[in-house]
């Protein structure tokens, strides 16, 4: 059985992410901000990483100053503790899944940069809680999300971010491998020098508001983990 790190704020956050991997029978650790000092000592418990939604990254992290209308909210501390452990998880060619700020953060860590704000990709109830916005995606044909997949084309999915990238934005040794129909936006990122290294933009924990085949990406995800897991034990004997 895999142990998958679930990277997040707390629990509450980590919800949805974590029921996700319990359903499909891995063992999950939550893993919360903590000494940078524990970074190697975190990533060698775990057999991949699944970094989650939450705040903004920090502009700093990409070389930009905070546009004083970007409306960010930031989290310094688990910026520096996220960054470590992805490079940490790089280092080792763990498998990696990042899903929305994972997926900024997955093209910072590689020298990309972000949009700081994209108005009209969230929708503001009264309660001052946010709803996903649904939109349609085009998955490239050939990419390894296509294969993961099963399929490339045309699809529906909901989310909910106010960051993002773009081609000017995205790190050059990524790989876009799905984009936003309405307006060109990055809704998925690969690493082509990495075994399994997949960021999308979209919530796929949200498992009732994406097409049944997105669950393929989880159980990629896994199955991976399970692979590099019994390398990582053949090798210490």
């Amino acid at each position: 059985m895999p142990v998958i790190g679930v990277v997040a704020s707390n629990k509450r956050e980590a919800r949805r992410y974590i029921y996700a991997m319990v359903k499909r029978d891995v063992e999950e650790r939550l893993l919360k901000p903590l000494s940078l000092a524990r970074v190697d000592e975190t990533v060698s418990s775990v057999d991949a990483l699944l970094f989650t939604g939450g705040p903004d990254i920090d502009p700093q992290c990409y070389g930009e100053s905070e546009d004083s209308k970007s409306g960010i909210k930031h989290a310094p501390r688990r910026d520096k503790w996220e960054m470590m452990l992805l490079k940490a998880a790089l280092n080792r060619d763990m498998p990696v899944l990042a899903i929305c700020r994972g997926m900024q953060l997955l093209n910072v860590v590689f020298g990309g940069r972000l949009i700081q704000d994209l108005p009209g990709h969230r929708v503001e109830l009264q309660n001052g809680r946010w709803e996903s916005a649904r939109h349609q995606l085009y998955i490239s044909p050939g990419s390894k999300l296509a294969a993961i997949l099963g399929a490339g084309g045309f699809v529906s999915v909901s989310s909910l971010h106010h960051q993002g990238l773009g081609e000017p934005q995205k790190a050059s040794a990524l790989m876009a491998s799905a984009y936003s129909v309405e307006d060109g936006l990055i809704e998925a990122i690969e690493s082509p020098g990495h075994d399994w290294v997949v960021g999308v933009q979209w919530h796929n924990e949200i498992e009732e508001q994406v097409p049944k085949n997105f669950g393929n990406l989880f159980q990629s995800f896994v199955e991976r983990a399970e692979t590099y897991g019994q390398r990582k034990k053949a090798s210490l004997h």
